[in-house]
């Protein structure tokens, strides 16, 4: 096991700058996410560590030793692609083992190995099969293994789980999960799903456009967004994002007035007529019993019933709102479920808790409030 330092990493493919400037350090044996949107440059941070791209500039350290000039075979990382790539004429033992053997590892340290892989994996019992007899579920696991099998210090995946159907790419998830948890190897996982970067990581490291946009843990990165971008791709669903106009008490959001706190407008230091972006989370909006509530009016789009909640999307008119709907108070329905009492077309009043709003710079997107 190893930290993994880069001082400002940068790639340029044909004048094409795919990674700009990136500086971190993933402590040894911590569990660390990249996401961002494709084309992020996530995945070539992933090859460059791993010896696969060369870095146009900058250093790379794996430990203490430094990795630029040393080539991928020999910087004792052990990387997952999405596609498996198992060889189909061995046997999931003989998979798990091929690495080890590659080295000149003792056949009784193999065997002991493969066996405490595949117990770990729950592969046991599928070792004498090959890759066309199993699941993609159990190639997937077996294609960990041969990973862990060598005990590198580094453990890189590359979006290992997007093959897998719903519920198996679940499964897979907390498995994988609770194996970091057993073996502690440093590892640094690639996805564009926030979900598994959510639940998964130690740290996130949020990318966008080549560079760094935030880096925390996942509740920082969900409660602190460091900008508009961070904040819509972290949270399923995103957040919702309104333009609004300062009105000198509160804001103007396409004609509906929202009144903010003193301590707010003196955080957000705005003038009469500046105008900003809005955002606030789907789950801090709730549907006012009546009309004649204060708060937005917006008509309804489509109604989403998921089981234990209903997403709402509702047309203002100039933007969309997403609602995480709860069932307001005082309303009469023998069955209290927002899908059964709300239908498209229909018009509802949004509130908004203005204790959870966030502001954007509508130029950079930054976040402006809360300003700490």
């Amino acid at each position: 096991m190893a930290r993994v330092l880069l001082e400002n990493i940068k790639r340029v493919f044909n004048n094409v700058t795919a990674i700009e400037d990136i500086s971190l350090e993933i402590p040894d044996g911590e569990f660390w996410v990249f996401v961002g949107p494709s084309g992020c440059g996530k995945s070539t941070i992933l090859r460059t560590i791993a010896g696969l791209e060369t870095a146009s500039s900058g250093k790379l350290y794996i430990g203490d030793k430094l990795m630029n000039d040393v080539p991928a075979r020999q910087r004792d990382v052990a990387m997952v692609f999405q596609n498996y790539a198992l060889y189909p004429h061995m046997t999931v033992r003989q998979n798990i083992a091929f690495g080890l053997q590659m080295r000149q590892v003792e056949r009784h340290i193999i065997q002991e190995r493969v066996m405490t892989v595949a117990q770990s994996l729950g592969l046991e019992n599928l070792l004498d099969r090959k890759p066309k007899q199993l699941s993609g579920g159990q190639q997937q696991r077996v294609a960990l293994g041969r990973a862990i099998a060598r005990q590198p210090q580094v453990f890189l995946l590359d979006e290992p789980l997007s093959n897998l159907d719903a519920q198996l790419r679940d499964d897979t998830r907390a498995e994988l999960k609770e194996l970091h948890q057993k073996i502690g190897i440093t590892t640094i996982y690639v996805t564009h799903d926030q979900t598994e970067a959510m639940t998964l990581a130690d740290k996130i490291v949020v990318l966008s456009g080549g560079k760094i946009q935030q880096i925390g843990t996942p509740q920082t990165i969900y409660t602190q967004p460091a900008n508009r971008m961070v904040a819509t791709f972290l949270g399923n669903p995103p957040m919702n994002i309104l333009p609004v106009t300062y009105t000198g008490g509160g804001l103007d959001v396409v004609g509906n007035l929202l009144p903010l706190t003193i301590d707010i407008q003196e955080q957000l230091k705005l003038e009469p007529g500046q105008t900003i972006d809005l955002g606030i989370r789907p789950e801090h909006i709730t549907i006012n019993s009546g009309d004649n509530s204060p708060g937005l009016l917006a008509q309804v789009k489509v109604v989403e019933p998921l089981g234990r909640e209903t997403l709402i999307r509702a047309g203002l008119p100039n933007s969309d709102v997403i609602v995480n709907a709860i069932l307001p108070e005082g309303v009469a329905n023998p069955n209290p479920s927002p899908d059964k009492y709300i239908s498209p077309s229909d018009r509802i009043n949004l509130a908004i808790d203005l204790e959870q709003l966030f502001a954007f710079n509508p130029v950079t997107g930054e976040r402006i409030f809360p300003n700490s």
